[in-house]
């Protein structure tokens, strides 16, 4: 009778050290270091990614600036011009305006005048709106009529949808410089 009552207690506790053994979680330190290195990589890459990003964008209005000038030096060349043209932008961005900091605020988007001119450096003319997104955000252009573009509405600003705007580039026979109007 002791021996069964010996052999069962052994196998209580046999059973009983191998249930704790079971529901132990044993992680050796090259587990918790290679999770660790997971983690870190994982957020290099999203770093990355990120910072990818911000560099296309600023390529892609980069590329605005420079295709924009280069169809208003094409119509500013011409005698007579007017073209609807379509240019590709972050579809982040809400407006790009024409802004004469020489002339007062008016017109609907005159609430927008004094923060371009805060993020102005003093030669531009054409922002990009909202500030703050992007590295390239101004640049100034060459060949328009500012005065006239921003004559009734100053900022003029060119809602961007969908990533692109429209815009009319004209120019008539005796005028010297090209104007810009909204495309519908």
């Amino acid at each position: 009778m002791l021996n069964k009552k010996i052999k069962r207690k052994r196998l209580a506790d046999l059973f009983s050290s191998r249930v704790r053994k079971k529901a132990q979680m044993q992680i050796s330190f090259g587990m918790i270091f290679s999770i660790i290195l997971i983690i870190v990589f994982l957020a290099f890459a999203f770093y990355g990614i990120k910072t990818f990003m911000g560099i296309q964008n600023s390529a892609v209005i980069g590329k605005f600036f420079s295709e924009f000038q280069s169809d208003i030096d094409t119509a500013w060349r011409s005698t007579e011009s007017s073209q609807e043209k379509e240019y590709f932008l972050p579809s982040k961005l809400n407006y790009v305006c024409f802004a004469d900091f020489g002339s007062s605020a008016n017109g609907d988007n005159s609430g927008l005048f004094s923060e371009l001119r805060a993020n102005s450096y003093g030669q531009e003319n054409i922002f990009t709106y909202p500030t703050g997104l992007f590295k390239i955000e101004s640049k100034k252009t060459e060949n328009i009529d500012l005065v006239e573009i921003t004559g009734e509405e100053n900022p003029f600003c060119i809602e961007v949808i969908n990533g692109k705007i429209r815009v009319i580039l004209s120019k008539n026979s005796g005028e010297a410089l090209v104007t810009i109007k909204r495309a519908e």
